[in-house]
């Protein structure tokens, strides 16, 4: 591992998006090339896993099979057991965990956690918040590419809709309210909802948001996600997706948190860290701007990827 752009890198996850991104966060901060592996576990081990143990290589789909990468970047449940295999038949490769594996930490090199999740041991490395692949770069580069976002009169404001999840839901009486409050704002507003909106709140948001300074879109064809963020100059995002509020905070720019009824301890934790960090601020039916330190947890957690290596460069 002498040259860090020349290592090889395997992401290897159970296929959620989310879970996803925060690896690819942390390779593309690294610098390095990642081959995406998305798996899933024969019975019993999609069941029991990680707590069967026992990995071999014919319980996952597809095989995984060397040459074995450098550097493993993992997170999900299922991807513990690929963890482990792949660190059984080479322990020279690097494994990172992203998120709470909870399990002991000491079952890879390295755990990045938030904060939030309360991760304890020598080889954690705790961030504010999720990591993530924006940067500044790539969100004004996709801003470029949709001049129907940056043809919208300033301010612009992006407003990032979630919706129900274990924890939290959003009620049609809360998005009449919201509705209510965004069409106040002396804004254009660009607007994206998820498949956990809800056919009928999300119909009560297209119906009350509509106008030459509104730009919600209809699901088709690309994500103008990072295109919003770049061209936003506040953000606006339900408190449900730890994601979502991860990366409007990595912008540098205002964030308003909409509190949705219910709620966790963790996301309860990750939202007043925001706050404190001055990142997030809850959403009232106004705008004011402010400034503060843009997160960097893709970053900081290169940083830990690249200590460990140059730490152990003995190892290879």
């Amino acid at each position: 591992m002498t040259e860090l752009k020349e290592i090889t890198c395997w992401i290897v996850t159970e296929g959620l998006k989310g879970t996803e991104n925060q690896c690819l966060g942390v390779s593309e901060a690294l610098g390095v090339q990642a081959e995406i592996k998305r798996i899933s576990l024969q019975w019993p081990w999609s069941i029991l896993s990680p707590w069967l143990g026992f990995e071999n290589n014919w319980i996952f789909e597809p095989n995984l099979i060397p040459p074995w990468p450098d550097l493993l970047i993992v997170s999900g449940r299922k991807s513990i057991a690929a963890a482990r295999y792949i660190k059984k038949k080479n322990p020279s490769t690097l494994t990172v965990f992203i998120q709470d594996p909870r399990i002991n930490p000491a079952a890879f090199d390295l755990v990045i956690a938030p904060a939030h999740d309360g991760v304890k041991g020598d080889n954690v490395i705790k961030t504010i918040s999720a990591p993530n692949r924006i940067k500044d770069d790539k969100i004004a580069i996709a801003a470029d590419a949709w001049p129907q976002l940056t043809d919208l009169p300033s301010p612009r404001v992006a407003v990032l809709i979630g919706g129900n999840s274990k924890a939290h839901s959003l009620t049609p009486a809360l998005c009449v309210t919201l509705a209510k409050q965004l069409k106040m704002l002396s804004a254009s507003l660009m607007v994206t909802v998820s498949r956990r909106t809800g056919t009928e709140n999300e119909r009560i948001l297209r119906k009350a948001l509509q106008g030459e300074r509104v730009f919600f879109w209809d699901g088709e064809g690309d994500n103008p996600y990072f295109a919003m963020l770049g061209a936003a100059d506040f953000i606006i995002v339900t408190n449900d997706s730890a994601s979502m509020m991860s990366e409007a905070a990595t912008t540098g720019k205002p964030v308003y948190a909409v509190p949705l009824k219910g709620g966790s301890r963790r996301i309860n934790h990750m939202l007043q860290n925001l706050i404190d960090h001055g990142a997030v601020r809850l959403f009232d039916g106004a705008l004011k701007s402010w400034t503060y330190k843009p997160l960097s947890d893709a970053q900081l957690a290169a940083d830990a990827i690249k200590s460990y290596i140059k730490k152990h460069e003995h190892r290879t």
